[in-house]
């Protein structure tokens, strides 16, 4: 019975290669994964909620406040605005403007399901900046 040795060189040294197939293999189909799952991640509603210590507003920049109090009736600073009209008055105030920021003022006892409307027109209107006004805690003594 005879034995073969199995070289790749001439001269008796084993040939070490790395296959390279599963690898591009694996980097392709994580490529595709991420490729889908990247556009889900950027469909929720971006909200800068604001720090319990805050420091004021400027008060010397007009700043836009959107209101919504107990009776789910919607202010845009002091002018009431239909639910439906909102993200066309805003589309309107916003043309001119570069900085894109809406502060959200909403009464404690409107339901949440309502509020989350509001910010999604808010959002469809093309507001970069949504910011929540809360009132400061009271400091017990």
């Amino acid at each position: 019975m005879r034995y073969s040795k199995r070289r790749a060189h001439s001269d008796g040294r084993v040939m070490a290669e790395i296959n390279v197939t599963p690898l591009v293999d694996v980097m392709l189909v994580l490529l595709i994964i991420f490729m889908v799952t990247a556009p889900m991640l950027s469909m929720g509603i971006d909200v800068n909620l604001p720090r319990v210590r805050a420091k004021a507003v400027d008060v010397a920049e007009e700043k836009l406040v959107l209101t919504i109090n107990g009776a789910k009736e919607i202010f845009l600073n002091k002018t009431q605005t239909p639910l439906a009209g909102l993200k066309v008055k805003l589309q309107h105030i916003f043309a001119a403007r570069i900085e894109r920021e809406v502060y959200l003022r909403a009464d404690r006892n409107v339901p949440y399901g309502f509020v989350v409307e509001v910010m999604a027109e808010v959002r469809k209107a093309g507001v970069d900046k949504l910011g929540m006004i809360t009132e400061p805690p009271e400091e017990s003594k």
